[in-house]
């Protein structure tokens, strides 16, 4: 059962991508030109995208696949390439249409199913393995490990996903963007140091005795910060 501290922030991260931020996100996910800032984190998500992918098996032929917090479906797309069957889901309406819209024609639709909802849901049902990224980099460390614990309980193999780590320069963002009026602030990131992460996964009794945690690889790439961490099942 998801928290409260869970689904307040939820319902925050689904109010900026549905209301305020839609058509900065079509551009920033799409081919148009966008400003530097925005530039750089075309690059750092591309590169986080690859990064991901390059963690899961190149054929996934007969496999299972959850998209959690799909976005515009870039990654699931690519998944389903490989053979998948995949589900993407997100709290946003606005980017699940997008996702549907743009979904490539070498692409089989009948791989992908696109929803809009909760991540966690259980009638998603079960998966092989789970990718989500810059999706947990909004809710608190303990938060984000209960949800990586709740997808676990639904999952047979391997679950890749990104974080905020703890950098000088992202905490400095992180304040700086406190000062914006509160209409215009993106939802919060939760900046949090590797070390203590991977502690509070180890604490996790759905966690901590059935899983291991694996590679790690952090992207830096201007106004785009995210780490990647993968967890296996044993």
């Amino acid at each position: 059962m998801p928290t409260s501290s869970y689904q307040q922030r939820r319902s925050r991260v689904e109010t900026y991508f549905d209301r305020t931020a839609v058509e900065a996100w079509r551009r920033l996910t799409s081919e148009a030109p966008v400003s530097g800032v925005r530039a750089t984190v075309r690059a750092g998500r591309a590169e986080m995208r690859d990064t991901l992918l390059g963690w899961l098996p190149a054929d996934l032929t007969g496999e299972r696949v959850l998209d959690a917090g799909c976005g515009p479906g870039e990654l699931s797309a690519e998944v389903a390439r490989r053979g998948a069957e995949v589900v993407g889901v997100d709290v946003s309406a606005n980017l699940i249409d997008i996702a549907r819209q743009r979904l490539p024609a070498d692409t089989d639709p009948a791989r992908v199913a696109f929803h809009v909802g909760d991540m966690l849901d259980p009638e998603l049902g079960t998966f092989d393995r789970v990718i989500s990224m810059d999706v947990l980099i909004h809710y608190p460390r303990e938060d984000a490990v209960a949800a990586l614990a709740s997808l676990a309980e639904r999952t047979r193999t391997q679950m890749v996903f990104t974080f905020a780590p703890r950098t000088p320069l992202l905490s400095a963002m992180h304040a700086v963007g406190k000062l914006f009026p509160r209409g215009d602030r993106s939802p919060a990131i939760e900046p949090t140091a590797e070390r203590r992460l991977r502690q509070t996964i180890e604490a996790e009794p759905r966690l901590g005795e059935g899983w291991a945690t694996g590679r790690s690889h952090l992207i830096r790439r201007g106004f785009y910060i995210s780490q990647a961490l993968e967890l296996q099942r044993l």
